[in-house]
């Protein structure tokens, strides 16, 4: 497992991404909801940030248009400096449910990228190396209705990988599993960031799963977002929770969000 990562890893490389001036807003009963205000922001190539704010201020917005899913009504964005217009498999997204094709085995489920572009024939051993990375190996013929919840989403997690992203979108991709799975996933996700050297913006609500996964911590306002702080976290991985620096930082996070009285 651990050559095959390394060989993984030299074929992809982060990119950089550059939000300008980012503002967008959706006609909701022939209303206007402002969801995102002049958002600015840099994430250099091989990066880890974190997007947090509370539930519905615009974080998984700003990551569709990241994705090239949507256009900003204002501003632009750009990876490796050429404008983003539309999805590409450069930039690949991960959302909180697996959505899994229940008739298709995990293995035909993590090939469906490189399978919808024609490229299947030469990389059926690439879908093999990252099932055994994401450590699936006995379950390439598993069906979705007889995974756990944490390797449902390993398996949305291979079939991202199988892309070789050099942008890794993740919408709250631990959101619904439980607490155990989580805190292996949020291990699982940032030994593969290290290992692959990919660029990974990722959207959640959890102040302490974004401090300890992340480089950067973007705190967002509630709608229409505004950043409000850009929070580095410069501690050694594998982090622990009760890391002085980790406890300040989580604390600094739950005042910019209103949430001091809960410490």
């Amino acid at each position: 497992m651990v050559s095959a990562a390394l060989d993984l890893a030299s074929e992809a490389a982060g990119a950089t991404l550059d939000v300008q001036g980012v503002s967008h807003r959706f006609v909701l009963h022939n209303e206007i909801l402002p969801v995102l205000h002049d958002i600015t922001l840099r994430a250099e190539p091989g990066s880890f940030v974190a997007l947090l704010g509370a539930s519905g201020c615009g974080k998984s917005t700003l990551l569709r248009l990241c994705a090239g899913l949507d256009r900003p009504r204002r501003g632009r964005l750009q990876m490796d400096g050429e404008e983003i217009t539309r999805p590409h498999p450069s930039r690949v997204i991960m959302f909180q449910d697996p959505t899994l094709f229940p008739w298709r085995t995990v293995w035909d489920n993590a090939a469906l990228g490189l399978e919808a572009r024609g490229e299947l024939r030469h990389g059926r051993g690439r879908v093999d190396e990252v099932l055994s990375l994401v450590g699936l190996d006995n379950f390439r013929r598993a069906y979705p209705h007889q995974l756990s919840g944490g390797m449902a989403q390993r398996v949305s997690l291979a079939r991202a990988l199988v892309n070789d992203p050099r942008l890794l979108l993740l919408d709250e991709p631990l959101g619904k599993l439980d607490s155990l799975t989580r805190l292996t996933m949020q291990g699982e996700l940032t030994r593969l960031w290290q290992q692959r050297g990919f660029t990974v913006l990722m959207v959640t609500h959890d102040v302490e799963e974004a401090l300890l996964m992340a480089q950067r911590v973007i705190v967002f306002s509630e709608r229409p977002a505004r950043i409000r702080a850009d929070l580095r976290v410069e501690l050694p991985y594998p982090r622990r929770r009760d890391d002085p620096e980790l406890l300040r930082l989580r604390h600094e996070a739950l005042g910019l969000l209103g949430l001091e009285a809960i410490w």
